[in-house]
């Protein structure tokens, strides 16, 4: 297993920034990978279920473990076939920024090939949450 931690900053405001995670339905607009997503809920909570998919007909299955709305933090694990991420997702205010902004962080934890092959594109999506 591996560990990566991955962050982001931009101009979108925390608030904003948060909501685009908490609605699955959003998830399409900022992820660039992601074309649907079908939820047993409207809004991430532990033990919500669904499936993500992804460009090139890929479908990943998903449950929330955790979520804390207060602190903008949440985790979640992903399985396609025998493999399996966990994936734990934190938005912040920017402390380097004087007026609005916000900062991003997803610790992925899993098999090696997996995290590194999708660590550039939660890149993009990361910078694309975090962005006005």
């Amino acid at each position: 297993m591996t560990t990566l931690t991955l962050t982001a900053r931009g101009t979108a405001p925390v608030d904003v920034a948060w909501e685009r995670y908490a609605r699955p339905d959003r998830w399409p607009g900022w992820s660039p990978q992601i074309r649907r997503v079908d939820a047993t809920a409207g809004r991430i909570a532990p033990g919500v279920t669904g499936t993500v998919r992804a460009v090139g007909g890929v479908s990943v299955d998903f449950e929330v473990l955790a979520v804390d709305e207060a602190a903008r933090t949440w985790t979640w694990r992903v399985r396609l076939g025998p493999l399996t991420l966990h994936l734990e997702h934190a938005v912040r205010p920017d402390a380097s920024r004087a007026a609005d902004g916000s900062a991003t962080e997803l610790r992925i934890d899993g098999p090696w090939p997996v995290v590194v092959g999708y660590a550039p594109v939660a890149r993009l999506a990361l910078g694309r949450l975090v962005s006005r």
